[in-house]
């Protein structure tokens, strides 16, 4: 927000019951988009606007790239050393923890997930990927490689990609802004973060924190605003790397946009995650972890276990008690302590989620628990019930699509035999589970299975140190540990005669 001027905005907003409005953050100055276009933030858990945000404009696009590039150069980044920059982001995490109510808040307000997942899983995740990524800062090394060519010296330089485009979803958009921020930032790039227009303001608050923390003008830009924003960074020919999350749809237009250059792409897509459950697994463990693995953030997560192959003996077992578990979850607002699922994001995404559950039943599936919009007082936000679907078939759209939703379909098994080809009929490859109290069948699935995380007898809990993204149209590349830093890196290889010349 501009200095002053936002002190003024931000009492009168609050006598409204809504927050200030919020501006763009360009070459370390803070304004209204150009043109002055803005637009709506809303709070899914009842539908009332929160604020009005910036809405960048393609000039707004061209500034924060020309800012990030002429900051990449600029000696106060580019000179300063690998420790003075760990300082810096190991800083943003502990202005995160400070101000660790206030984001939680904003992040219910503004995306609809409970308050104890936003505070104990949002925003100690985001700080967490700071202070690992701030470890790295002074690990990021070449090597010295043997060669066959006479009296050579050749060693190998890590060095920032450049200018990095950061786009994120709305479903953890503060946590995922910090997956990406994180690793870009300990390489020594430069940053233009653009956020989902659905949830732009927990970003907009790292941003600030960022601010404060020291980075240099520049090193940081923020735009916000819908697809044409992103669209204006990935063919932006003085953008060198996207970062992207969000759909396999959005994911292969930024593969199109992104052709002028060659910019390079990472990209964390869509997921139609299988949960196999054996017939030898522990049943009540199993419906734990999975109402845990497929509700979680009302299903909102691209790693959502979202087909359940369970061994038929086990079927009416496993359905049963899903069906009572998922039933059991309060619904309400995030900002009710006592609830367990929020709201979906938008009457959009509602009316999508429905479309299906009621497009598998025509085909047949049984509906077993839910299966609709929630009623009463919740009317007013984005609720659905959670949905435990029976006698679902591979064949049918809910077992193929990405619902991402609150939704759990059921489908049995004769043949363990068959279950890794049926698990890998999809497009996708992002996560599996796996339950069975056999640790020979676990880890035979678990290598036979294409997805690029396999969890075994637990939900999915990404963490800072390992791994994270897909097989197929589940994406390119990889986020977090050691991966990112290969994402954020070039890599340079320097040729010594030894011998004269």
């Amino acid at each position: 927000m501009v200095r002053g001027r936002a002190r003024a905005d931000r009492s009168g907003e609050r006598r409204k019951g809504r927050l200030a409005m919020t501006d763009l953050l360009v070459g370390g100055l803070w304004a209204p988009a150009t043109g002055g276009g803005r637009f709506k933030t809303v709070n899914p858990a009842n539908g009332s606007v929160i604020t009005e945000c910036a809405e960048a404009s393609t000039a707004d696009v061209d500034r924060a790239v020309a800012a990030a590039r002429a900051a990449l150069r600029d000696p106060a980044w580019a000179g300063m050393s690998p420790a003075a920059r760990a300082r810096l982001l190991w800083r943003v995490a502990d202005l995160v923890e400070e101000h660790a109510s206030e984001l939680a808040l904003l992040e219910t307000r503004d995306n609809g997930q409970p308050i104890s997942v936003a505070r104990e899983v949002t925003v100690a995740g985001t700080a967490e990927h700071f202070r690992y990524f701030a470890g790295w800062c002074t690990k990021i090394e070449g090597s010295v490689l043997p060669v066959s060519y006479p009296d050579t010296l050749h060693y190998t330089r890590r060095e920032p990609v450049g200018v990095c485009a950061l786009i994120t979803p709305w479903n953890f958009p503060l946590m995922i802004a910090a997956w990406k921020l994180a690793p870009a930032l300990a390489c020594g790039n430069t940053v233009i973060i653009k956020p989902a227009e659905q949830t732009p303001l927990s970003t907009v608050r790292l941003v600030q924190l960022m601010e404060r923390a020291g980075f240099p003008p520049g090193v940081v830009n923020l735009l916000t605003g819908g697809p044409a924003v992103g669209a204006g960074l990935a063919v932006h020919d003085d953008v060198d790397k996207v970062s992207f999350t969000g759909s396999t749809r959005v994911g292969r237009s930024l593969v199109y946009a992104s052709a002028g250059n060659l910019k390079r792409l990472t990209l964390e897509l869509g997921g139609k995650a299988p949960s196999v459950i054996a017939a030898d697994a522990d049943i009540d463990a199993a419906v734990a972890g999975n109402v845990q693995g497929a509700l979680f953030n009302s299903g909102q997560v691209c790693a959502a276990y979202s087909r359940f192959y369970v061994d038929r003996k086990r079927a009416d077992e496993f359905t049963a008690k899903m069906a009572d578990a998922a039933s059991g979850l309060k619904l309400g607002s995030g900002l009710d302590p006592e609830s367990r699922l929020g709201p979906l994001i938008s009457e959009e995404h509602l009316n999508s989620v429905d479309t299906h559950v009621r497009g598998a039943r025509a085909q047949g599936a049984e509906l077993v628990t839910g299966g609709r919009r929630a009623e009463g007082e919740l009317a007013e936000g984005y609720f659905y019930e959670p949905t435990v679907l029976a006698g679902v078939g591979d064949e049918m759209t809910i077992a193929r699509e990405e619902v991402f939703g609150p939704v759990i379909p059921v489908i049995a098994y004769d043949d363990p035999d068959e279950l890794v080809a049926r698990a890998n009929a999809t497009e996708y490859g992002l996560a599996a589970s796996i339950w069975t109290g056999d640790l020979a069948t676990a880890h035979r699935l678990a290598a036979e299975i294409r997805a690029g995380a396999i969890f075994i007898n637990m939900p999915h809990v990404p963490d800072a140190a390992t791994t994270w993204g897909g097989y197929k149209t589940s994406g390119w590349g990889r986020e977090m540990g050691p991966y990112a830093i290969d994402a954020y890196t070039e890599i340079k290889g320097v040729w010594t005669h030894l011998g004269g010349v």
